[in-house]
């Protein structure tokens, strides 16, 4: 029978997903990342979460981290054209932004959305834009602490499955400094030290192709991946549609 390893959910693409901590309750996902932070590289900065409010997610991290043991990530980029990083500049500056604004800083004059709460880590989920920069974003970023005080900043990347074509996170991924990747099997490696996630479509109707039942992507996909070594687990999106599809409550546990 297949083993458990992690089972990871974006969360915030939609109100009716119910709150992070919800999200959270379930005990279902062993990580939750908040998306997107989808505006950035040109001096504005700022998260779509779908018409949730965003005073209510600090204390909803918390409580996740806290009380949950699930590991909060926050993801930049998504579906969007508003953000990219012309210069390595502009990839400091935004590193920056995201260590002072969301991760372990808190520089003066830097709004916190999610006040003192502080997320793990950063999902690099890049579809636009390019690949530029994106490896200094990384080096930047990798050399915080995140929210343990005494733990890098986690660095994860969601990709699509490209079969050997460039990706747009490409040169962050050639630095080895991205410790999960998360490769959408749906919609549509050169990954040092990367463990990879399995991502799947949480709903048929999530995605324009890619969606495997239940059933068997446990017994015909997860015999087949789960023996090689860098198998990290699975990738839901998203919480509205697994909420009500209940996928990642079906194969949790044996997967």
């Amino acid at each position: 029978m297949p083993k458990f390893v992690t089972l990871t959910v974006f969360w915030g693409r939609n109100k009716e997903e119910g709150s992070l901590r919800e999200a959270c309750d379930t005990g279902v996902y062993t990580t939750v990342i908040i998306s997107f932070f989808s505006v950035f590289g040109h001096g504005k900065y700022w998260p779509d979460l779908s018409g949730h409010d965003v005073a209510a997610v600090g204390a909803d991290i918390k409580h996740c981290q806290q009380a949950k043991n699930v590991t909060v990530l926050l993801s930049i980029g998504g579906d969007g054209d508003k953000y990219s990083l012309p210069t390595a500049k502009s990839a400091k500056d935004v590193a920056g932004y995201l260590w002072d604004a969301y991760l372990g800083g808190g520089r003066k004059g830097v709004f916190r959305p999610f006040g003192e709460a502080v997320v793990d880590g950063i999902d690099l989920y890049i579809d636009h834009g390019g690949s530029a920069n994106y490896d200094k974003l990384a080096t930047h970023l990798s050399g915080h602490r995140g929210a343990s005080g005494n733990k890098p900043v986690v660095l994860t990347a969601t990709v699509r499955c490209m079969d050997g074509q460039e990706t747009s996170s490409e040169a962050a991924l050639a630095t080895g400094l991205i410790g999960r990747l998360h490769v959408r099997f749906y919609n549509d490696t050169m990954c040092p030290n990367a463990s990879v996630f399995v991502g799947l479509p949480a709903a048929w109707n999530a995605a324009s192709d890619g969606w495997v039942n239940p059933a068997s992507f446990v017994f015909d996909v997860v015999p087949l991946v789960q023996g090689t070594p860098n198998y990290g687990g699975v990738m839901l999106w998203n919480r509205y549609l697994d909420k009500r599809s209940s996928y990642g409550l079906t194969i949790k546990g044996i997967v």
